[in-house]
């Protein structure tokens, strides 16, 4: 309704998650900085945790968006209160798996001869497991046995772990997770937006959908959104949703604070969310300029970030020859047992032996090179966000 009102193409704030109005706030930069080191690694388990509402799916959602498929095939499942056997046959199916008979281990052998497949073809794969909370631990355990499949000693897949913050705790805590928790390469615990970051969120996705600047938006506005919703993507979307509808339906072009403060009034009388009330006594201030001081920083976590993208195609690059050449000398091996015998082919496979390990070196020094690019980073992301806090 309000769309044709204000002349928008699309719903700036739905609540589904869509990679086109993903936004880079602070907490979200950080988290991909982490996704995108543990995928360089190819195994093991990268976990992401956050807040209902913090951005976990959009996060997901983007990255996906990123994927190249002629690289790495990735399955996607939301969990409900799945055992051990119920997940095998749910990532059976989410990879596109047609398993004959219903017993594990018809489901694990069809993962593993796709996998092997997978490799085979060049492709790497990664299973995205959102709402891991419901998880029973029996269903985390076998999610640690897929990560034992191997062609030759290099892992077959690798898994997203997607959680609310009990499942960190869970993960951090439990005695009988002590083996998965030895294969979490990379964790990131997605917080809330900061204040200064409201106004660029609001107005980044209503420009993705044709906003030119109506409506217009007090300034007082986002100090008190900020405020009911703590900073949170979802609540911020629920609310504004509800601000944008009251405007269309009173012809407003201008949102203001009395708009917001009956738009809150009505969420807390419908239940429809629990908001935190914007203090009027002591209000917190907003920056004069939030968006011109967001520019005058230096790109220094831009050019950061672009020499880490830079470091993992290379890194990708040399994975890929690395399998190219396992395969070759599997296929080499698989089709000459006595290789021994023959001078030549013995020759050629210990060729190829001598290439692998090369690779091998290569990517040692690579990962070291992405660690110390990555700690950089971080720090630099995490001193500027230390600086910004005191401001």
């Amino acid at each position: 309704m309000f769309n044709d009102f204000y002349g928008l193409t699309g719903r700036p704030f739905q609540l589904t998650p869509d990679p086109t109005f993903y936004f880079e706030s602070l907490t979200h930069r950080k988290a991909l900085s982490y996704l995108s080191y543990g995928l360089a690694q190819g195994e093991g388990f990268v976990v992401i945790t956050g807040e209902v509402g913090a951005g976990k799916s959009t996060l997901v959602a983007h990255l996906m968006a990123t994927i190249d498929p002629a690289r790495l095939t990735a399955a996607q499942i939301v969990t409900s209160k799945l055992d051990g056997e119920e997940l095998v046959h749910v990532v059976a199916q989410a990879f596109g798996l047609i398993v004959d008979g219903h017993d594990k281990a018809s489901a694990l052998g069809a993962i593993e001869a796709f996998l092997h497949d997978e490799a085979r073809a060049g492709r790497r794969c990664l299973l995205v497991v959102d709402e891991s909370q419901n998880l029973a631990l029996e269903a985390l355990e076998e999610l640690r046995m897929l990560s034992n499949f191997q062609l030759g000693a290099h892992p077959l897949l690798q898994t997203l772990l997607l959680g609310q913050p009990e499942f960190r705790d869970t993960i951090q805590d439990h005695p009988q997770l002590e083996q998965l928790r030895q294969r979490v390469i990379a964790a990131h615990h997605l917080e809330a937006m900061e204040l200064s970051e409201v106004q660029p969120y609001i107005e980044h996705r209503l420009k993705c959908v044709g906003w030119t600047g109506n409506p217009k938006f007090d300034q007082r506005v986002f100090t008190e959104l900020y405020e009911a919703s703590g900073g949170v993507p979802r609540r911020i979307n629920q609310i504004c949703n509800r601000l944008m509808m009251l405007g269309a339906v009173e012809q407003r072009s201008r949102i203001d604070g009395a708009m917001l403060s009956q738009v809150l009034e009505e969420l807390e009388l419908d239940g429809t969310m629990q908001l935190n009330k914007p203090s009027r006594a002591q209000p917190v201030a907003a920056p004069a300029e939030p968006v011109a001081a967001a520019a005058a920083q230096p790109p220094v976590d831009a050019v950061a970030l672009a020499q880490l993208q830079a470091m993992l195609a290379e890194r990708d690059a040399q994975i890929a020859e690395l399998q190219q050449a396992v395969i070759e000398l599997a296929n080499e091996q698989e089709a000459s047992p006595a290789a021994a015998a023959d001078p030549a082919l013995a020759a050629a496979i210990s060729a190829l032996e001598g290439k692998v390990a090369g690779f091998e070196a290569k990517m040692l020094e690579q990962e070291r090179t992405i660690r110390h690019t990555l700690t950089m980073l971080i720090e630099w992301i995490e001193a500027d966000d230390a600086s910004r806090a005191a401001a």
